[in-house]
């Protein structure tokens, strides 16, 4: 790593630059992603950073869920700060960072940087100039029949029409990956953990459409036309191609259009930066979706309630953090329908669990001990459904002090799931619900208490979430995670997540469970619980077991049993 920032100031002279920043994402501006430039600078390996090399100092940014991780990994060659130390910081006045303009949007330099700084664009990037990154995946494109996404891409591109209509825009550049899976109904295999099409779409008023991508990966969508020849465009020859275009605006998105692509639009068309609609279109998922998420969290429930019967009463003996996982992947491969891990396991013992979204690595990992509590958060890939569920268990009785904490959570995991929506309609608002039990004893989280998930795509995935801040109106179709916690720096973890969706019932919104799975009733304080929530527990529980118990032996249909 120190040999990389020493090879990478080397440079600063050439290309006239003070600095140079290297965030976390791709040019594609996803979450998890196979290359990882800001990895190979820092060491640090969480999915949400930016470091800035100087001259003399190294900056590492990052949020809430990695500030144990990142001192771990980068703390000795980076100070380390939360990114709202980042916007309109002033510890790099008057000084000019290099960047890479494919990796930025204008509106993150305009947050960033530009009150103190000169920024200055650097069309190489000059961390793959000293380590070469790996081949991009050359996995085939793949399209999605109707009776697994619900609704045609017709009917799709009427929906985007109507917008640009309204807006009285020629063109939408949709250019986030997952936007365009959503659009045409494909799929691909360019994330880590996700079927994600790495591509880019312009979309005409007329209904016209444009994909951007690799030749090698669309051959089979053209083959079986899925889009006709004239409506491909190889990314090798993609500025002469959009700057024939007849048209006088574009509709861009801000989180996700580069500066690169803007400045190519902005060359010849008008810009109308407005959010991309296909966000919030694809966040409202059709009966057909919801369906086949639920088959796949039946599938999903199974298999972690496995693995909780195996590592809970029948494993004697020690088992690493990694072994735990492994044996959880195991578990969910019996089923055909299993993929892959929709994100990297996270399987922390002890004081391991208080590090947010750790990752155990081999010959680098703890022995589960019996006293420990472990909290383990995982979730697969399924045709067709994404999963993401959240486990703390214990294997010995705990401290009433641990008891009492792990029940708050819970009774913050509840009140979320019992939500009024029709009073309680913007995530800001059923945050607090979360909340509200740990911060009557002063306790908190920092990390937000939910997230938007994907159908059969990124695991997570807005516009909406709950989290202290965001504002948008939960709607029905709406997937999102349910996940409170607290964690004790050397110490434990805990956090209890579900994945929920937004149901209409006798004409009110409210959330249903999509996981199926048991929760950790040994560090449950019961006299803490209310008759609602234990009646809610109840009505839980029953429900898991009505759903999978036909897919468990005997003896774990019998344990499973014990929770209701």
């Amino acid at each position: 790593m120190k040999n990389y920032i020493k090879e990478l100031r080397s440079k600063f002279k050439k290309y006239k630059i003070d600095g140079y920043v290297i965030p976390k994402n791709d040019d594609y501006f996803t979450e998890y992603s196979k290359l990882n430039r800001l990895e190979v600078i820092s060491n640090f390996s969480g999915s949400a950073g930016l470091a800035i090399i100087l001259k003399k100092k190294n900056y590492l940014f990052t949020d809430g869920r990695y500030t144990i991780q990142s001192k771990i990994e980068s703390g000795k060659n980076f100070k380390i700060y939360g990114f709202e130390k980042l916007i309109n910081c002033s510890l790099f006045k008057n000084l000019t960072l290099g960047i890479d303009p494919k990796l930025f949007t204008n509106t993150q330099i305009k947050n960033y940087f530009l009150k103190h700084n000169n920024i200055k664009y650097v069309e190489k990037n000059l961390i793959d100039d000293i380590k070469k990154q790996r081949e991009h995946s050359s996995i085939p494109f793949f399209s999605l029949d109707k009776n697994i996404v619900g609704e045609s891409i017709n009917s799709k591109l009427n929906k985007i029409t109507k917008y640009l209509k309204k807006n009285k825009c020629d063109y939408i550049f949709i250019s986030a990956p997952e936007n365009v899976a959503w659009t045409l109904n494909i799929r691909g295999g360019d994330g880590p953990n996700s079927p994600i099409p790495n591509s880019r779409l312009i979309v005409s008023k007329s209904k016209k459409i444009l994909l951007i991508s690799n030749l090698k990966k669309c051959k089979q969508l053209l083959k079986n036309k899925i889009i006709k020849k004239e409506e491909f465009l190889d990314v090798n020859y993609l500025p002469s191609k959009i700057l024939h275009l007849k048209g006088k605006n574009f509709i861009v998105d801000d989180k996700s259009c580069s500066i690169f692509y803007e400045n190519l639009i902005k060359s010849k068309f008008k810009i109308i930066n407005r959010e991309d609609p296909t966000y919030l279109l694809k966040a409202i998922k059709n009966k057909t979706e919801i369906k086949n998420m639920t088959n796949a969290h039946i599938s999903d429930g199974v298999a972690l309630t496995k693995f909780l019967f195996w590592i809970k009463k029948i494993n004697k003996k020690k088992i690493t953090e990694v072994e735990a996982a492994k044996k959880l992947e195991n578990f969910r491969k019996l089923n055909k329908n299993f993929l892959y891990p929709s994100f990297d396991t996270i399987a922390g013992s002890g004081k391991n669990g208080a590090i947010v979204h750790y990752r155990a690595k081999k010959g680098n990992c703890r022995t589960i001990n019996k006293k420990d509590i472990l909290l383990c958060d995982s979730g697969g890939q399924y045709k067709y459904g994404t999963t993401d569920v959240t486990r703390t268990i214990c294997f010995s009785k705990q401290k009433q002090k641990i008891k009492n904490i792990f029940t708050k959570v819970l009774k913050g995991h509840i009140a979320v799931a019992t939500t009024n929506i029709s009073k309680d309609d913007i995530g800001k608002k059923i945050d607090k619900r979360a909340r509200k039990f740990l911060n009557e004893s002063n306790l908190d989280y920092a990390h937000g208490t939910g997230h938007g998930v994907g159908f059969f795509l990124n695991v997570h995935e807005g516009p909406q979430s709950i989290t202290k801040i965001n504002a948008v109106k939960i709607r029905e179709g709406m997937i999102l995670s349910n996940e409170p916690g607290y964690y004790k720096t050397n110490e434990y973890g805990i956090r209890i997540e579900n994945l929920v969706y937004v149901k209409k019932v006798n004409k009110k919104l409210s959330f249903q469970n999509f996981t199926m799975a048991p929760i950790e009733k040994d560090l449950i304080n019961f006299n803490l619980l209310t008759v609602n929530e234990k009646n809610y527990l109840f009505k839980y529980h029953l429900e898991v077991y009505s759903k999978i118990s036909k897919y468990l032996n005997p003896n774990e249909k019998k344990w499973l049993a014990s929770f209701i």
